[in-house]
């Protein structure tokens, strides 16, 4: 009787597994890299700028590029979050507004600007609150709620001041907002953004925490069976960004002087086209922070640099728009054509042979177990 090999005991011939991407050079990998690529879009522009466009090189345009993009930059950190678990928050720059009217309602009637800055920030926390629980627990598309708050959040702001505006503010507090680091020519809001921004790092790549976000943004079935608490999880994201936009609201009255209800109308647009010009996905999953700093920073020197060269709003609101539409076809393409490279990269599945090529018998199935016994 010819006995049969087992299969353990058979050289198998293995398909070689290969990684595509890691066989490329290293400027190769580094230029298919997002974030890089933002960030090498906002040198070249830098660059071109700074060579076409008069006083665009200047250090003073370094700061007011900074100054204008703060806000922007402190709403970033926690909207990156919240797009990546795949929801979206359209409100805040109408909580912007209504935490910088409460801010300045409360100090014109009496209140000390201390703790009207604190109680600025729990207006921050209620909204963001609201439209988490709308989200979390009513269950409503975040898209429709947040268009809904955006609307409300703006109507109560301009309804507690009217057409009317809180301008005297102490010049211990304007000076700081529009002030700079010692002699340098960075903005004193730049610290505690520094601060914000570690903490947000950290959170989001180096946690348990930021691994949920990551994984209800790729799969909310899966990361809700494998123990993630999803509503409790996008509930805080939420609230965060309803903090950190009230910050963001203290900061533009004090900077500009002037508590109004149309403060910072208009910004959630430069705020998501940001984020997800940083390499974040709409559709959630994916983005890291540094590329979304990278991208505020290229949106705020077009905009700088547009204006020095005595082009409109509405040639800057095109722009924004434009690199918004960018970024969302940019990233779908950029995906598909990774997904194609994986499929392709991927090892084919062989079966195990013997040194002549024959098959061998499945030792789990009825045929391998009729084998066995005739050995």
């Amino acid at each position: 009787m010819t006995s049969l090999l087992h299969p353990s005991d058979a050289p198998a011939q293995q398909g070689t597994r290969t990684y595509r991407d890691h066989q490329r050079p290293l400027w190769q990998r580094a230029l298919l890299n997002r974030d890089v690529a933002v960030w090498a879009a906002l040198v070249a522009v830098y660059l071109y700028a700074s060579a076409t466009v008069p006083f665009f090189d200047r250090p003073i345009t370094i700061t007011y590029l900074l100054l204008d993009v703060a806000p922007i930059l402190l709403i970033a950190l926690p909207m990156t979050l919240v797009i990546i678990t795949g929801e979206i928050d359209l409100s805040v720059a109408s909580t912007v507004a209504l935490a910088s009217v409460s801010f300045g309602v409360l100090y014109d009637k009496g209140t000390p600007i201390l703790v009207a800055a604190v109680a600025a920030l729990l207006v921050g926390v209620l909204c963001g609150a609201f439209n988490g629980f709308l989200v979390t627990v009513v269950g409503l598309p975040s898209l429709a709620v947040t268009i809904g708050t955006l609307a409300l959040y703006r109507g109560v702001a301009v309804g507690l001041l009217g057409t009317t505006a809180v301008t005297d503010f102490p010049d211990a507090w304007t000076d700081w907002a529009r002030g700079r680091i010692g002699e340098s020519d960075i903005p004193s809001i730049m610290i505690p953004f520094a601060v914000l921004a570690i903490l947000f790092i950290l959170l989001l790549h180096f946690t348990a925490f930021g691994r949920g976000v990551y994984a209800i943004g790729l799969n909310e079935g899966a990361a809700r069976f494998s123990g993630i608490r999803v509503e409790r999880t996008k509930l805080i994201l939420f609230v965060l960004t309803g903090v950190v936009s009230a910050l963001a609201g203290i900061y533009y009255t004090l900077r500009y002087g002037s508590a109004r209800g149309d403060n910072a109308n208009g910004m959630e647009l430069q705020v998501i086209a940001a984020v997800l010009l940083g390499g974040v996905s709409i559709f959630g999953g994916r983005g890291a922070l540094p590329g979304v700093i990278a991208g505020v920073l290229l949106i705020g020197a077009i905009g700088s640099a547009l204006r020095l060269a005595d082009q409109t709003a509405d040639v800057i609101n095109i722009v924004t728009g434009l690199l918004l539409v960018v970024s969302v076809v940019g990233s779908s393409a950029l995906g598909w054509v990774s997904s194609r490279r994986r499929r392709r990269g991927a090892p084919e599945p062989q079966s195990s042979t013997t040194k002549t090529g024959n098959t061998l018998p499945d030792t789990d199935s009825p045929v391998g177990e009729r084998e066995r016994e005739s050995r």
